[in-house]
């Protein structure tokens, strides 16, 4: 079993910063990418960032240039550096690992979830 511990979430002003932590632990063998997903109300939940093995990122089109996801291989971490929070980044964020288990299975995992929330 594979467990995603996330954190760092909270309320923040507009215009202010808040960095997400994801730790994945257990029975892993590699990990081939971490990334992290939002969920607003009624929303369909979307991509925010991702990060693979070789260091490679993308973004969601509306986070470019103030978002940033960065990766500690040694501890199977990921963070999400969020700054000039704007009401509409508003949403539940889910960090997600695509992991080689040490079945040397495939698997896809999701933390439970950090609620972040901006607003005067």
């Amino acid at each position: 079993q594979v467990q995603l511990v996330e954190s760092g979430g909270g309320l923040v002003q507009p215009g202010g910063s808040l960095r997400l932590s994801c730790t994945a632990s257990g029975s892993i063998s590699s990990v081939y990418a971490m990334g992290w997903y939002r969920q607003a109300p009624g929303m369909q939940r979307e991509l925010v960032a991702k990060i693979v093995s070789s260091g490679s990122t993308n973004y969601v089109d509306s986070v470019k240039g103030r978002f940033s996801i960065s990766r500690d291989n040694a501890k199977n971490t990921v963070y999400l550096q969020m700054d000039s929070l704007k009401p509409e980044d508003t949403a539940v964020y889910y960090c997600n690992a695509d992991v080689k288990t040490t079945d040397l299975m495939r698997r896809n995992y999701w933390g439970q979830g950090t609620q972040v929330t901006v607003s005067s």
